[in-house]
């Protein structure tokens, strides 16, 4: 069994307003993920620093970030990252760019855990419906191309408020989405915004959002996760 899950960690700015990375990372903890997917990992203007200090992530928690060998001081590639357990193989990685009219981008990284190997896409959509249809289409023909190597899975927040149509139409003709439910506004979720989808080769069994007091106040979104097996 591997768990994994999908945060918009807000650049580590709370439901106070306050900007406290220690806070994210006791929910990352709390969740107890082997693969987590970050959205708004890094700083938006300046250096694009890391949300989350290297050093903290190492010192109070077992997670590490895949090194995208993108910017010195980020975690992700636009906000994009995706953490692993300090005992998963990474074996490759990966930027994409993505159509878009804001900054946007997706990231891939391939590991290997309990002897099982994998592929996930980490990714945050833009608002505009328009630009998520185009960018939903570029990562799904990048994940299919990938699923011929391995399983995939894709994480993130899509941005999407319909229930079934605009790009999560065009991500369930290719993928099956896992339901685990309403993640944003964390103080009173309304929105099913954060999701995660896989391929064929990946069974999910059990789904949810995690909805504890810390992750309440730690960002605005709630994590989502899953338990999956591989093939």
């Amino acid at each position: 069994m591997i768990k994994v899950a999908s945060y918009n960690i807000h650049k580590a700015v709370g439901t106070d307003r306050r900007r406290n990375p220690g806070r994210i990372v006791d929910v990352l903890n709390e969740i107890d993920a082997d693969v987590i997917a970050l959205q708004e990992a890094d700083r938006r203007f300046g250096t694009r620093a890391a949300a989350i200090p290297e050093k903290l992530l190492e010192m109070h928690s077992d997670y590490r970030a895949i090194p995208l060998d993108v910017q010195i001081d980020s975690m992700g590639w636009h906000g994009n990252a995706i953490l692993v357990r300090n005992s998963v193989e990474v074996l490759a990685h990966d930027i994409m760019h993505i159509p878009c009219l804001e900054p946007r981008g997706a990231i891939m990284a391939h590991f290997q855990i309990g002897g099982k190997q994998l592929a996930a896409f980490g990714m945050h959509l833009d608002l505009s419906g328009l630009w998520r249809r185009r960018q939903a289409a570029a990562i799904i023909k990048l994940a299919q191309a990938k699923e011929e190597e391995v399983p995939v899975l894709l994480m993130g927040d899509l941005n999407e408020w319909s229930a079934a149509g605009g790009c999560l139409k065009d991500f369930t003709r290719a993928f099956e989405m896992v339901e685990c439910g309403r993640s944003f506004h964390s103080r009173g979720p309304i929105a099913t915004l954060d999701r995660i989808m896989h391929s064929a080769g990946i069974q999910s069994f059990e789904a949810g959002v995690h909805d504890s007091p810390a992750a309440r106040k730690a960002s605005d979104h709630l994590p989502v996760w899953a338990k999956i097996t591989v093939d």
